[in-house]
């Protein structure tokens, strides 16, 4: 796991990988923290009768998979999370593993905040190798 990187320390093309197995307790505990009780989500005789064939997660889920990666890549040297936008391409399910990538596409320095915006394009595949997300974010870093 990539930890503490500085706006001084990446460079576009940099690329970092994580990983994730989603479980029934994220699916249920998302629930409750959303507050979004849709069926889909959580009412598997409903679940099955829909295009899904069965229960899948939120997609607040996949979204907040992919950005912790980040948050964990700029571990005590982000200033803010400026912008996320994410598109969901197929479901994902408990016990599917969320493989997440973010590469860097531009930096654009920032000195009065002694570092500068990270701009990244991520992208998520369940362990059949089906993309489930694609996203674009940005970073307000400091230096390290």
């Amino acid at each position: 796991m990539y930890s503490g990187r500085g706006y001084n320390e990446v460079n576009i093309g940099d690329r970092y990988d994580g990983a994730l197995t989603l479980t029934e307790t994220h699916i249920v505990l998302g629930a409750g923290l959303f507050g979004d009780f849709n069926p889909l989500h959580v009412n598997q005789p409903f679940a099955e009768d829909s295009r899904y064939a069965g229960r899948i997660a939120h997609g607040y889920l996949t979204s907040n998979v992919m950005a912790a990666q980040l948050g964990m890549i700029f571990h005590g040297t982000a200033i803010a999370y400026l912008e996320h936008c994410c598109r969901f391409t197929a479901p994902v399910r408990a016990g599917d593993t969320m493989k997440t990538c973010w590469t860097i596409t531009q930096k654009d320095p920032k000195p009065k905040h002694q570092g500068g915006i990270v701009s990244l394009s991520g992208s998520c595949t369940n362990q059949e190798g089906i993309r489930v997300a694609e996203a674009e974010a940005k970073m307000l870093v400091r230096d390290n």
